[in-house]
């Protein structure tokens, strides 16, 4: 059974469509990648997959999405965004908060953890998931603004990652990086799928066939086309999907 499953999801802003009409089952423990030009409706089906949807009043969803079987509209929400965590294109950490803090402030808002112990594991596990213990095991309350923009962003993948989750949305959380960088949080993904599910968008197809393991390439509120990685780069079936992935649409 799919991780995900959405069944003709619909969403619109107003009297304006945005995704019309998607069907889309995500395997578990892998990564899919959501790649199309800006505007084809990518980031969309990541903020309904935690709801953040709710959070713009003037959208209008319909259509099922499924989390092992069941309807994420039914699910408490709370519950439903610990399970399903996200991480954004531009480093999001409180910047004057520690290193330690950013990572465990959610878990103690949602008291998720019993004493001081158990909360420093969980931030020291995070931590280590996201690649960043080694780099700041010794300034843990250094304030979070200081480190590097890479650091940044594996410290908000931390920060999704003390809650344990069994899906980490994130939306093209490399645009912003630095080339080094970006292949630390690429190689941190493929680690990572191996004990969740990672729905990624990008708007880099080199990206999308260096780190998935099935992409759907959306255009115009569509999905155009979607199977494993390597059959989208080397044998599109639909002539918009060509023209993506060899540069020729934008």
């Amino acid at each position: 059974m799919a991780k995900i499953e959405l069944k003709d999801l619909r969403v619109s802003f107003g009297a304006s469509p945005i995704i019309t009409g998607v069907n889309l089952s995500i395997p578990d423990r892998s990564i899919t990648a959501l790649m199309g030009p800006s505007g084809s409706g990518k980031s969309t089906i990541l903020r309904v997959l935690n709801r953040l949807i709710e959070l713009y009043p003037e959208a209008k969803v319909s259509g099922e999405v499924y989390l092992d079987g069941q309807n994420i509209f039914d699910m408490n929400v709370l519950e439903l965004r610990r399970r399903v965590q996200m991480i954004f294109q531009i480093p999001n950490p409180i910047p004057n908060l520690s290193i330690f803090e950013n990572v465990a402030l959610g878990l103690k808002l949602n008291r998720l953890v019993r004493g001081r112990d158990e909360l420093f594991e969980r931030v020291k596990s995070a931590l280590e998931k996201a690649q960043l213990w080694d780099d700041v095991k010794n300034r843990l309350d250094m304030p979070a603004g200081k480190l590097s923009g890479g650091q940044q962003q594996r410290l908000c993948v931390a920060r999704a990652l003390a809650f344990e989750p069994e899906v980490l949305l994130a939306d093209e959380p490399t645009a912003n990086l630095d080339p080094e960088n970006t292949a630390k949080v690429e190689a941190l993904f493929l680690e990572l799928k191996k004990e969740m599910t990672i729905v990624l968008v990008t708007h880099y197809p080199p990206q999308a066939a260096r780190v998935s393991d099935y992409v759907a390439f959306l255009y115009k509120g569509q999905i155009v086309e979607w199977g494993p990685t390597k059959d989208i780069f080397t044998k599109p079936r639909h002539e918009l999907t060509e023209k993506y992935v060899t540069g020729r649409l934008y």
